[in-house]
This record gives structure tokens, C-alpha cells and sequence, in this order.
């Protein structure tokens, strides 16, 4: 502003009758407010806060553009300005840092949906505003923060979302489901739903029975989980949430084993046997075979799968990956056809290699053979 505000100037500017002149000067005053002394700005402020009562909603939408993103603009005004009609409160509250998350959590209490999802919409978002957003947002509004690239998402609203939201075609699962980073437990739950729905479709299907469905939908599962496990570094945290939601199972762990991914494996036998990850590795690995055996039975896990996880252990030591096409599926060929062999030395014969038959068959032995 080319002069100094005073008294006069105050007068002149609320007293004009027309409203296009007064949005104009909100405007004006609002652009420069950054730049005044720190006299001026006290002036202007004034000036801002009988401006922000006008009756014309243009005046006041007129500040708020003008507002939006000046960092000085006062926490009262800013205040104000988001409770204010939609014209005026969205560009204050997709864009002020004047307010402070407690008021965003207020307002996404008190306010309805448009205002809600500008909140939504903001260049970053707290945990704790994301978390009211999700508790008492509309579909909508959820579905603008999953898509928010700033929001701060924690585990326990991320699996909210996804508890709430299933991938049903409203877009908020597929928005979930790209975000970066996501936790291991967070995409196992949107597996499993996918899988659900997978499920439903395959026992709608008359050609396929119940059992065979259900095999399907195993199968198909586990795998998917475990492409989990090896694009992780630490599997602990895939294992505490599949054994917290009972879907650490002894095919899953032998299907692991299987494909040669052993953190997997390892650090399901300490969950399985409630002892730490160092203690469980010592007694797999124990050359005298007696370490893992007493691991075994502490687990819990079926006899009959006994055979299949020893002959693996005793033979991971000489194979490796060779680096080619391929590789993890020749890999656990090789494996499968070694714990045939150790099979086939305990008097139980299985009619191909195939790992789903060897599950299968393996799982509808006897309890206590081979032992």
C-alpha cells in the first residue's frame, strides 16, 4: 500500500456503499498486509476484522482469497473465515497455516462435508486430523484423504479405512492401496479382501465345488502374502499380524519354507513357540536335529508335516538361487522333490510334484505318520 493507513482511510473504506468497491479494497488490503509496518498491519487487521462482518458474502469471500496463504494473517481471523459459508471458508481451510490442528479437528467435527473435504485436501495433514477425518468423514471425504499424498496415516487408521472401506468399487480401497509405504498389515487385510471377493465369485461357479473353492482362494492367498514376506526386509511384523488374525498357518509356513523364503519361516516357529527370533534360529539350525524337533512340537504344528519341514532344513544348506529366469520357481521345484524323496523313504507315496497336491496330500495324513 503507497500510504500509510490511518483513521480516515478506515472510515473512507467501510463507509463506501458499493460492495464491489469494498471487495475490492478487502482485497487490496489482504494482498498487502504482509508487507506493512508492523503500525499498518495493526490497522489493517482492524479493518479485516469489521470487513470479515460484512453482510455482502463477496466482500468476505474477496478476503479469503486474498488470506489464504499469508502467513501472517491472525489466528482469530482465520478462525472466523472457516466458519464462514462455503465461498469463504474453503480457501482458508485447504490453505492457511493460521490454523492449528485442534481447530482442524474441530471444524471436521462441527462442519459439514464441502468443508470437511477442503480439510481433506490441505498440502499436509497431521495423523491426528486424519484420524477425526476418517472417524466421522463421509465416503467421499475419506476417499479425498487417501488420495492426499501429505496426509500422515497411521497403522491403526490405515486398517480402519480398510476395515470400513473394502474394495467394492467406491475407490477408497484402490486409493489406499497406492499409497506409499504402506504397513505389511494394512495391505495382508486388503489381500484378504480381494481374496474374499475372489471367493464369492468362485462359489458362484457351478462347475467347481465348495472344497475345491476353498482350496483356490488358499492357494491364492498365501501366495499373494507371501510376495509380501520377500518384499520385505524384516518378516516379523507379517507374522505377528497373520498369527493375531489366525492366519498363520502350517501350509503358509510350509509354502514359504518351500520357496525358499526362511525369515519367513523362522521367525513363524518363534512366534508359533512364543520364544525369541536368535533362540528359534539356533534349535532350526542345531546340527544334532534335536533343536528343532523340541522347536516343533513347542509350536504346535502337525505331525505330519514334520517329514517335509525337517527334509527342507536339511537340504536348504545345498541349494541356492542360481540368478537365472525363473529362478525361485526352479528353486522350489528342486525343494519339493527332495521332501518326496523323504517321504518316500517314511512309506508314503504321493502320485506328482505339484506343491498345492503335496499340501493337499499331505494334510489329509494321518496325525501321528509319519512321525
Amino acid at each position: 500500500m503507497d500510504e500509510k493507513l490511518n483513521e480516515q482511510d478506515v472510515r473512507r473504506l467501510l463507509d463506501s456503499p458499493d460492495r464491489d468497491v469494498r471487495a475490492e479494497i478487502a482485497g487490496k488490503i489482504a494482498a498487502q498486509h504482509p508487507r506493512l509496518t508492523e503500525h499498518e498491519r495493526e490497522l489493517a487487521e482492524d479493518i479485516l476484522r469489521l470487513m470479515v462482518k460484512d453482510a455482502e458474502v463477496r466482500v468476505r469471500e474477496a478476503l479469503s482469497r486474498q488470506l489464504k496463504e499469508n502467513p501472517l494473517l491472525p489466528h482469530d481471523l482465520a478462525l472466523t473465515l472457516a466458519q464462514d459459508v462455503d465461498e469463504v471458508a474453503l480457501p482458508i481451510l485447504q490453505y492457511s497455516a493460521a490454523l492449528s490442528d485442534d481447530d482442524l479437528i474441530a471444524l471436521v467435527r462441527s462442519q459439514g462435508p464441502s468443508k470437511q473435504d477442503a480439510i481433506a485436501r490441505r498440502a499436509t495433514i497431521s495423523a491426528s486430523v486424519a484420524e477425526v477425518i476418517v472417524e466421522v468423514g463421509p465416503e467421499a471425504v475419506v476417499k479425498t484423504l487417501m488420495t492426499n499424498k501429505g496426509a500422515e496415516l497411521n497403522e491403526e487408521t490405515l486398517i480402519q479405512v480398510a476395515e470400513r472401506y473394502p474394495a467394492t468399487g467406491t475407490g477408497i480401497g484402490e486409493a489406499l492401496a497406492m499409497r506409499p509405504n504402506l504397513p505389511v498389515s494394512v495391505v495382508e487385510k486388503l489381500l484378504t479382501q480381494v481374496s474374499e471377493n475372489f471367493r464369492s465369485h468362485l462359489l458362484d461357479r457351478t462347475d467347481l465345488s465348495p472344497e475345491v473353492a476353498t482350496a483356490l482362494l488358499l492357494q491364492a492367498r498365501e501366495l499373494a502374502v507371501l510376495g509380501l514376506s520377500t518384499s520385505n526386509s524384516d518378516a516379523s511384523d507379517l507374522v505377528e499380524h497373520l498369527a493375531r488374525h489366525k492366519r498363520l498357518t502350517p501350509s503358509i509356513i510350509l509354502r514359504a519354507l518351500c520357496m525358499g523364503d526362511l525369515s519367513f519361516f523362522e521367525a513363524s516357529l518363534a512366534k508359533l513357540a512364543d520364544i525369541s527370533l536368535e533362540n528359534a534360529q539356533k534349535l532350526i539350525y542345531d546340527k544334532g536335529q534335536r533343536g528343532f524337533e523340541a522347536l516343533y512340537k513347542k509350536a504346535g504344528l502337525s505331525p505330519g508335516l514334520y517329514p517335509a519341514m525337517r527334509a527342507a532344513i536339511d537340504i536348504f544348506g545345498t541349494m541356492d538361487y542360481d540368478g537365472g529366469l525363473n529362478d525361485r520357481e526352479r528353486f522350489s521345484r528342486r525343494m519339493i522333490e527332495r521332501i518326496l524323496t523323504q517321504y518316500g523313504e517314511e512309506g508314503v507315496e504321493f502320485k506328482n510334484d505339484d506343491l498345492e497336491y503335496l499340501l493337499a496330500r499331505i494334510s489329509q495324513l494321518p496325525s501321528g505318520a509319519p512321525n
